[in-house]
Order: C-alpha cells, then structure tokens, then sequence
C-alpha cells in the first residue's frame, strides 16, 4: 500500500496569489493589519553562507523592547495621575491586551522591513515558508490566543487594583527581567526536549516542525496541546518559580518580563540573516559561558531537526550548553559575523 500524505501537514502556501474573492475573514486579518513576513512586491536580498553576517548591538534591542512596554505603563500612569483613580482589572485586561496585541505587529511589521534590508538565513537555498493554505485559520486563532490568555492570568494573578505604575519595583525589575527568560527557558528546555524524545509527546509537536524555514506567525503554529503550553504552562511554571525563590514580580514587572519574550519569540522565528541575541539584563552572564542564542540556532533547530533534534533553548543557549545540545552553526559562527556592518531594529 503506498503512503498518502496528510493533506493537514501540506506546508504550501499560495493563497496571497489567488483571487480575493475567495478570502475568507480570516486571510483578510493578515492583510488589514499587514503582517504578512514578506511584501510580495519588494525583493528579498540573498546572500551565499560564506557572505558575512551583519550584527545588531543588543541595547538596540533593549531600547526597542524597553521602549514598547513602558509606552503603556507611562499611558497607564497618565491616568492614575489625571483621574486619581487606577484601572479596575477588567480594564486593565482589555488595555494591556490591546497594548499587547499592538506591539506584537509593529514587531512584525519591523521584522518584515529588515528581512527585506538584509534577507534571510539559508536563503540560497530555500525562501522563507508562508502561511499554510490548510493553516490560515489555525494561525488566527493561535495569535488571538496568545494576545488574550497572557494577558488575562497576568492580571488574575498579579494585578492590584491598591498598586498603580508608580508602584513598580524598579530595584528589582532589571535582575527580574533577566533570571525570568533564563528560567522560563529552564522550563521550556526540558518540556520542549522531551516532546521530542518521547513518542507520546512529539506527536503534539510534530505540527510545529512542518515548517523548515518558519516566520514569526509560524511561532504558535502548533497542535491545541502544545499550544497551551506555551501560551501560558510555561510562563505560568516560570511565574511561580519566581515567586518561591521571593520575587515580587508584580504586574507591571511581569508585563516587562513578557515583552522580553514575546520579542525573543518572534524574532527566533523570523529566520533573519543577522547576528541577534535575545536582549537579556544577565546577557554579561550568559556571554562568560558562550550561553547566548542567535536567530540561527532556533532557524537549525528546525531546518535540521525533526524527531531528533538539538538547540532547545529559545531565550537562551544556556541549558543547550548544560546539557550537550548544542548544534554548530553555519552562517553566524563568529569568523563570520562582520561586527563593523551594524543592523538597528526599526523603533518606529
């Protein structure tokens, strides 16, 4: 008997070409809102592996994330100020959730304009994979959900109506923000490595490994079950850790720490041809062991790994490194990074 693929695990994507007319809702969502990985009419630059590798200082990254979450914060404050009175958390949920969901595509939008600048990994061999044809539904509904359960056991767990933005503990912020995407990459390592590991698990991950070459709408594209892992098990485990270990993470501190992440995470999927490091406050930490991740070492996890698999880590290279897992790369080693050609991520 031959074999028949799945029709569900087709990973072409030809629906941006077709006729509008048969767009449903949800094909229109990516064009009203414009986040679309690549612009179909503007060239996309390749590059040969041997080609040197531009370089991102990492406070620009800082300043892009630290920039977008205290947009709201100092809105917030505003408020508070004019009004005397804070959010309730009903509010409060709706208004980061909007915040939340606003940044998250001026991210995209601003990935898009430097893929466009400086092309992507292995790009002479491959472009980058679109939204799946089978999957232009399922990707809405991952990125809604995403923009809304964060947001919503944010505010349950951590919001005080009796605590306004002037409130946040600036003291303990930077270290707060630093050991969080170390921990939650602890957490998500060993769920992430074991799914790969045990065949009763990687049948929940299998989806995500579709796709060889992902863009950032592809970073949720999973089966429900891992999808709510990583929508809120994950943070939530790394959440409570903090809190055992006696830090305040409050709500305005844990919403810095998720803009650190959602960041991390859709710039890991984005597949740029650019030597970025997750923006980290313990990156001096990371950089003693050779701890920090690159864009690259997600884009191989995927390019190269199915079943089995290494580079785990999607904050950082820490635990990869802990553990032997670390895989070589192969465009952003760093006789091959050019760390005179200096790429900024477009704040605005």
């Amino acid at each position: 008997m031959s074999f028949q693929p799945n029709p569900k695990d087709s990973m072409k994507s030809t629906w941006r070409k077709l006729d509008r007319a048969d767009w449903t809702i949800f094909h229109w969502f990516y064009e009203l809102l414009g986040i679309h990985p690549i612009a179909l009419d503007k060239e996309v630059p390749v590059h040969e592996k041997t080609e040197k590798v531009p370089y991102v200082p990492e406070w620009h990254l800082h300043r892009w994330v630290i920039v977008h979450a205290f947009v709201p914060i100092a809105i917030h404050h505003l408020y508070t100020l004019y009004t005397g009175h804070n959010l309730s958390p009903l509010a409060a949920f709706l208004f980061y959730s909007f915040s939340f969901n606003a940044i998250g595509v001026h991210e995209l939008h601003a990935l898009r304009r430097v893929g466009h600048l400086i092309g992507f990994l292995d790009g002479d061999q491959h472009e980058r994979d679109g939204v799946p044809d089978v999957g232009v539904r399922k990707v809405v509904n991952s990125l809604i959900s995403t923009a809304t359960f964060r947001p919503v056991f944010t505010v349950l767990l951590s919001y005080r109506t009796s605590q306004a933005p002037s409130s946040m503990n600036w003291l303990w912020l930077p270290l707060e923000a630093g050991l969080y995407g170390i921990i939650l990459d602890f957490w998500f390592y060993w769920y992430h490595r074991v799914m790969h590991e045990f065949d009763g698990l990687w049948k929940y991950h299998r989806t995500h490994h579709l796709t060889k070459h992902p863009n950032p709408l592809l970073t949720l594209y999973a089966d429900t079950e891992q999808e709510f892992f990583d929508i809120a098990g994950i943070p939530l485990m790394t959440y409570f850790t903090m809190k055992l270990m006696g830090f305040p993470m409050g709500f305005y501190e844990w919403w810095v720490c998720h803009q650190y992440v959602m960041f991390a995470e859709l710039a890991g999927h984005s597949g740029l041809r650019l030597h970025a490091v997750p923006p980290n406050t313990l990156s001096w930490v990371l950089r003693l062991f050779n701890a920090e991740l690159v864009i690259e070492d997600h884009d191989l996890h995927h390019r190269r790994g199915w079943k089995k698999s290494a580079n785990y880590g999607k904050q950082t290279r820490l635990w990869d490194r802990v553990f032997g897992t670390c895989a070589p790369r192969v465009e952003c080693y760093a006789e091959n990074v050019d760390f005179d050609q200096k790429v900024s991520m477009p704040l605005f």
